[in-house]
């Protein structure tokens, strides 16, 4: 089991990675894949729309509320929003640069404030969020105990978490990410989630809501090499995506098929 100084350690070569972007051709060949590929199916069939909807649906009236964009880089796409609607919007992030460029972007809005900083460094001493919105950010971290005490700790009695993270529970997907992992640049920190990290979650708070996308529909960019109408792919595809939107509320088998999770937890 990871411990806290060796993740502490471990950030630091995170926080180099994002400042300087160096990659291996492997992990520049899936970032490609991933940016023109994955982003645009989710863009075409609207799973982008629909989620951050959902989010915001989550967030609901945030002008009392205390808000910690986690692991936010230079501003996610509801970064802005969180900061002009909260009572107080605090975002952190590794990189220095990345944090210049969203306090640019805050300059207006004097509830809002960009700090860069390791989220599990003692120097982090605000807490008490009412909310921890995470895009993308809680696969980072390998050791999931200390992660979710370091949540909790953070957060405020009855505050919620709202996540979006991908998923290896999906056999197809486990099997390409293991054949790709021994030459991904940011393995060290890129910790997919699986069923035992799923249930570790479901043990410390309340899962309110999940939502998978990528499920049925992941199969997408195959059935777009088929001889047949745009119009109809995108039928095919947007019918797959309500499927997996639908089902992975109320079935873990569902949800498990799926590449990508969107989660409202709250503390006990």
């Amino acid at each position: 089991m990871e411990t806290l100084h060796e993740t502490l350690e471990k950030n630091k070569k995170q926080k180099e990675f994002y400042n300087t972007k160096k990659k291996s051709i492997p992990s520049k060949i899936w970032s490609f894949v991933r940016e023109k590929s994955l982003k645009n199916i989710r863009k075409e069939l609207g799973i982008l729309q629909q989620s951050y909807a959902l989010h915001k649906e989550w967030m609901g009236d945030l002008s009392q509320v205390k808000v910690l964009d986690l692991g936010c880089y230079s501003g996610n796409n509801l970064s802005r929003y969180l900061a002009e609607n909260s009572k107080e919007y605090i975002g952190i992030d590794l990189s220095e640069l990345a944090i210049a460029k969203l306090n640019e972007k805050l300059k207006n809005i004097p509830t809002a404030k960009a700090v860069s900083m390791d989220f599990f460094s003692d120097d982090f001493t605000e807490k008490n969020f009412d909310l921890i919105y995470a895009y993308g950010v809680l696969h980072h971290f390998k050791n999931v105990d200390n992660l979710i005490q370091k949540l909790d700790e953070k957060l405020a009695p009855g505050g919620k978490i709202i996540s979006y993270d991908p998923m290896e529970t999906s056999r197809p997907i486990w099997f390409i990410r293991k054949l790709y992992r021994p030459f991904q640049s940011d393995a060290a920190w890129e910790w997919p989630f699986s069923r035992k990290t799923i249930r570790k979650f479901e043990n410390e708070f309340e899962i309110v809501e999940t939502r998978g996308v990528l499920g049925k529909s992941k199969w997408y960019f195959l059935v777009s090499f088929l001889p047949i109408s745009k119009e109809a792919k995108l039928k095919w595809g947007k019918k797959a995506h309500q499927k997996d939107w639908e089902k992975s509320a109320t079935s873990k088998s569902h949800l498990h098929k799926c590449m990508q999770l969107n989660m409202l937890m709250q503390k006990k």
